[in-house]
């Protein structure tokens, strides 16, 4: 009885085999996958083309319902490529421009999908809204940021822990400040757009200076910014997004000094400053992956630096609804060169209408310029963790709102000088808090 059952068993297997063997005909493959697809079996279509290209069979519209099954699963990514294959052997189809467009803009390639609705038909470029050239953007968003540790660093005794004696002692303690900042972007062709911002930072800061007792003063800084950013795509698909922010802005300091009898005394002086940084960065969709690249060359507090970046952007899903980006940086060193700065994460998720972004950052952060930095502020420090939230929601069609919240370490120095000669330094810390929000309208 047994050896009846191995022999069943065996058939059964041998009869398996030779059925996965069976060779697929074109007009086997085009008549199960139209049926596939009338019935919206969209997984078990997805697994039936697999199987025939596996055989080398593909062919126009098994492209389309394997692009079709893929959207419908909301797999916008994937199913792009799919919509491109098809693209390239008859741009013809109304329908197939449709949802090559959707399949890029819902899979966050908007930029692809503005440079290629350039050759669609009038009436699909019609009824998705295109324009070879349009205003896209108009923003407005303010913030708030304080040290919420400025009272009792004031009343600490750096002067004494650092030894500053009769010598001359400073430190510039950061109480809060505010900005407002407009962002305007248009589209000048399909496939390339122009983003600008202008940004006004008002820091306020407390003075202190140990030169024949303890004396304080009020700072304030005032600070405009300027982003302007290209942003097009090159080829097919790499992206190309250059760069320049320029920041300017003045401000008031108090001065130690001696009269002419050699008695110690004050002395108002006004800064004019300015700054620039110019980038570029590159990235490439290869699916539901996305590595890029960016180079940065600036000026900061008369600090010329290089830095660079390299990330890898993961869609898990295949779409907008979660995805998340490692990303290392490197700063150039007067003695070795480039080496890694700061190591980054950031993500996002969609909750229905409701979109989530989030971003860690932790490293030598001294001058650190992040990707597309509307406002670089102008005041020393350095950091090392930095945490930041932000909340997109929908106010009808057009309009969007947004909530931000950033919490950053920040190490700052009291210096002592002697014959304006710098002597003992003792660094000092605390932790800054920013909230912001805005409205965007989007075109």
């Amino acid at each position: 009885m047994s050896r009846r059952i191995g022999f069943i068993a065996l058939f059964s297997l041998l009869a398996l085999g030779a059925l996965a063997q069976q060779k697929l005909s074109y007009p086997e493959v085009d008549k199960t996958s139209y049926e596939l697809f009338q019935q919206k079996e969209w997984a078990e279509l997805i697994r039936y083309t697999e199987d025939a290209r596996r055989q080398g069979i593909d062919f126009f519209y098994l492209q389309v319902r394997t692009g079709i099954a893929f959207y419908n699963q909301k797999k916008y990514r994937t199913a792009s490529k799919w919509f491109f294959r098809a693209w390239e052997n008859d741009k013809a189809f109304s329908w197939l421009q449709e949802y090559l467009y959707y399949s890029l803009v819902f899979g966050g390639r908007t930029t692809e999908a503005n440079k290629i609705a350039g050759s669609f038909s009038p009436d699909v470029q019609q009824k998705i809204g295109f324009a070879r050239s349009k205003v896209t953007r108009v923003a407005l968003e303010a913030g708030y940021s304080f040290n919420p540790d400025f009272e009792s660093l004031t009343g600490m005794s750096h002067g004494e822990q650092a030894g500053v004696g009769e010598d001359y002692g400073e430190a510039y303690y950061l109480k809060d400040y505010h900005f407002e900042s407009f962002d305007f972007s248009h589209q000048v062709a399909p496939g390339f757009s122009l983003n600008h911002n202008l940004t006004y930072l008002g820091l306020n800061r407390e003075e202190r200076v140990d030169w024949g007792g303890k004396n304080t003063f009020p700072v304030k800084i005032n600070q405009f910014q300027y982003y302007f950013n290209p942003h097009f795509v090159l080829g097919k698909k790499l992206y190309v997004s250059p760069a320049a922010s320029v920041m300017w802005g003045n401000y008031d300091l108090m001065l130690g000094g001696f009269t002419g009898t050699q008695t110690k005394m004050f002395y108002g002086s006004s800064y004019r400053f300015s700054d620039f940084v110019f980038s570029t960065a590159v990235w490439l969709p290869l699916g539901n992956f996305s590595p890029g690249a960016e180079i940065n060359l600036a000026n900061i507090r008369d600090n010329n630096f290089t830095q660079l970046s390299t990330w890898l952007t993961v869609y898990p899903f295949s779409n907008l609804s979660f995805y998340f980006t490692p990303r290392v940086y490197f700063k150039n060193n007067e003695n070795s060169g480039l080496d890694y700065n700061t190591f980054g994460i950031s993500g996002g998720f969609q909750l229905g209408a409701v979109h989530f972004y989030g971003q860690y950052l932790n490293g030598e952060m001294e001058n650190f310029i992040e990707s597309a930095g509307y406002v670089v502020s102008n005041f020393p420090g350095t950091s090392e963790q930095k945490i930041s939230g932000s909340i997109y929601f929908p106010a009808g069609k057009k309009y969007q709102l947004v909530l931000r919240y950033l919490t950053q370490d920040v190490t700052e120095t009291y210096q002592v000088y002697t014959n304006t000669v710098k002597g003992q330094a003792l660094n000092y810390n605390y932790r800054k808090h920013t909230l912001t929000a805005g409205i965007s309208w989007n075109f």
